[in-house]
């Protein structure tokens, strides 16, 4: 046996309770961690406390948390996906983008559908969005997956971008295109929960 792999076998034995019941109540990360979600309203978690040495960029963010609930792709892919058609900002052209009700990724965190909570999206670039639940939920916000039937990348508008359908919402669609989206940041990384 390489001395690597028993003390990694080692490792995993001290934390094997605590990752069962973890698991047992959401769905452990296999593969790298696309989206984190923290904060006071969030009951269900598969990680601890942020780690100032190696969560760099949350950091940076003045992200701060002693749990979260940690989800890669395949975790996203799981929930029941939804498509929008919004003529983007970016192109003045129509695209389908397609990914699970924010709502929806929300309740997987734990928070109750009707909680009187503050959502905050942060992007990669930093740029972060306090929005109302019931926005959300009144809007049907999608945390987009895909565009066109493509995945969103990283360095483009992804992983993942908090989007709603602005031409069918009385409250966006008479505005200029260039100011419909002020509420969906791309990019999105992670998001903070706490009571309103």
């Amino acid at each position: 046996m390489h001395k690597r792999d028993f003390l990694a076998g080692s490792a995993l034995v001290g934390v094997l309770p605590v990752a069962v019941s973890v698991q047992a109540a959401t769905p452990a990360s296999r593969g790298p961690v696309l989206l984190t979600i923290s904060g006071a309203a969030v009951t269900k978690s598969n990680r601890g406390a942020l780690d100032s040495a190696l969560d760099q960029m949350m950091v940076k963010h003045g992200i701060n948390f002693d749990k979260a609930l940690a989800l890669d792709a395949a975790a996203l892919h799981r929930m029941p996906a939804v498509q929008i058609k919004p003529t983007l900002e970016y192109d003045a052209k129509v695209h389908t983008l397609s990914g699970p009700l924010l709502s929806t990724v929300l309740e997987a965190a734990g928070v109750a559908p009707g909680s009187n909570v503050l959502v905050g999206l942060r992007a990669v670039d930093g740029y972060n969005v306090a929005i109302s639940l019931a926005d959300i939920r009144r809007y049907r916000m999608v945390l987009a997956t895909h565009m066109d039937g493509q995945p969103l990348s990283l360095g483009g508008l992804g992983p993942q971008w908090a989007v709603y359908d602005a031409d069918n919402l009385a409250d966006f669609k008479d505005k200029p295109l260039k100011q419909r989206f002020g509420l969906c940041p791309w990019g999105v990384y992670h998001i903070d929960v706490k009571p309103a």
